[in-house]
């Protein structure tokens, strides 16, 4: 990616005379020569803005939530005023916007970002940190579900390694939602930089500190997960951020096996077995991925089927419905994660962990009445054991067209571990029997009956006729 410089005027005299020393083979450059740098200046929001900062919206957002506020505020004549729209706001589903300084600037002289808020009520905001510049959101920072209460309070958004940002464009960001349907108002106050030097005990972690073991295959690639940095703060409480892959080095402990990219995108490249790890400012974090490769990867067999005698949930052979999600995550249950990935430019559903999942595809509803019947490629990794039991429900919303409206209709469908052949793909036709089949809004997939089912792939979801 282009990178752009910002010179002012004064720079070109002083590359003019860097060039004229650098001919002379007699002369050394001056102790006098001062080098460009990026401002430093900390601040964002003190009774204004900075110089420089701009403000841009994330599409869908409410454009107008932003305002400055000078009737409400903690220290001086004025603060930032976040006002979160109702749920079905016409103007934004949600708050959230970056704020950017273009030219730049080098933060690397301060651990922290911090700020004072406060709310017209409790709330948690979803996301907020700093980094994203609308770019390449290189060292994106981002602190998830921050509570905030209705009185000022103090808040620290800790730096996992400021050695990184000599040059950074993306000051601040944040994104947040209704509570509970409902919008309110969020002030900010003296957002800044700082040095406090009481950020201590640095603990990174990729794929949350898990030391994970999964089955690889040639010309695979997976993006790292769950990349963290976590600090001792004075309190004596510990802060936990989400940090992007470039602030991380990470390590194959053999490369012609697996190699990783400074954005965190593991490639597959040779058989054998790789462990990668990673550091961040010279500490070991902890997580790793062992990666066993054998060879290339089984494709599930490709459907042959016509486009017009399918609805596709998920295939690369057909166009897929609007699906909200295919890891519908339902706490405080839910175990189950998902390393899906792509070969050749076919994607696969990969669950792991898993102990129940849902595919959603609510707005709009599938109507199959036309198409009553449903197909799946499921692949299930490792020996396949005796109490293998595995369950999918296919549910039709109702005329309400709602989940859960109470006029919801299930179908179940049960597998046992002779259902499945080891070490192949195993494909399903089953005829729909729901009375309805004009609203159905989910698959749902659950491990039952004590079943140790950990991991398998999963494509082709489609309803189709005969």
């Amino acid at each position: 990616m282009k990178k752009e410089f910002f010179l002012n005027s004064k720079y070109p005299i002083l590359l003019s005379l860097i060039v004229a020393v650098a001919l002379s083979c007699e002369r050394e450059l001056s102790e006098e020569v001062e080098f460009a740098t990026f401002p430093n200046n900390p601040e964002i929001f003190i009774d204004g803005f900075s110089g420089g900062l701009q403000y841009f919206p994330f599409a869908g957002s409410k454009f107008d939530a932003f305002d400055v506020d000078t009737e409400v505020k903690y220290s001086g004549t004025s603060s930032m005023r976040l006002d979160v729209p109702n749920f079905g706001d016409p103007g934004g589903a949600y708050a959230g916007a970056i704020f950017p300084d273009q030219t730049g600037r080098n933060l690397t002289g301060f651990d922290a970002l911090t700020f004072w808020a406060k709310a017209s009520q409790a709330g948690t905001i979803n996301e907020i940190g700093l980094g994203n510049d609308f770019g390449e959101n290189k060292y994106l920072v981002t602190k998830s579900n921050l509570r905030i209460s209705t009185a000022w309070t103090k808040y620290i958004i800790p730096i996992p390694n400021p050695e990184k940002l000599t040059l950074e464009k993306g000051l601040f960001w944040y994104a947040e939602g209704p509570e509970n349907e409902n919008g309110y108002t969020i002030w900010i106050d003296e957002l800044k930089y700082e040095q406090l030097g009481t950020i201590a005990q640095p603990r990174p972690a990729i794929l949350n500190g898990k030391d994970e073991v999964r089955q690889g295959f040639l010309n695979d690639q997976t993006a790292l997960s769950g990349l963290t940095q976590t600090f001792n703060m004075a309190s004596g409480l510990n802060e936990t951020v989400s940090a992007a892959p470039a602030y991380f080095d990470f390590n194959s402990s053999d490369v012609n096996v697996a190699q990783v990219s400074e954005s965190g995108l593991v490639y597959i490249l040779g058989t054998g077995t790789a462990k990668i790890t990673a550091s961040l400012g010279g500490i070991l974090a902890n997580g790793s991925l062992t990666l066993n490769v054998s060879g290339s990867f089984d494709f599930a067999p490709t459907p042959s089927r016509a486009e017009s005698d399918v609805i596709s949930i998920f295939s690369d052979a057909y166009d897929n419905v609007p699906v909200d999600f295919y890891n519908g995550f339902w706490e405080p249950f839910q175990t189950t994660e998902s390393d899906d990935f792509s070969i050749d430019g076919d994607h696969i559903l990969n669950y792991t962990n898993f102990n129940f999942v849902g595919n959603q595809f609510s707005n709009p509803t599938v109507d199959a009445t036309s198409k009553p019947n449903f197909h799946v490629d499921i692949f299930i990794l490792g020996t396949i054991d005796p109490a293998v039991n595995l369950l999918i429900t296919l549910k039709d919303f109702g005329a309400d067209g709602a989940d859960g409206g109470g006029d919801d209709e299930i179908q179940q469908i049960f597998f046992v571990s002779s259902d499945f052949v080891e070490g192949t793909w195993n494909s399903f036709d089953i005829a729909i029997t729901l009375t309805n089949k004009n609203r159905i809004g989910q698959i749902i997939y659950e491990n039952i009956n004590g079943s140790p089912l950990s991991n398998f792939y999963v494509d082709n979801i489609y309803f189709f006729n005969e």
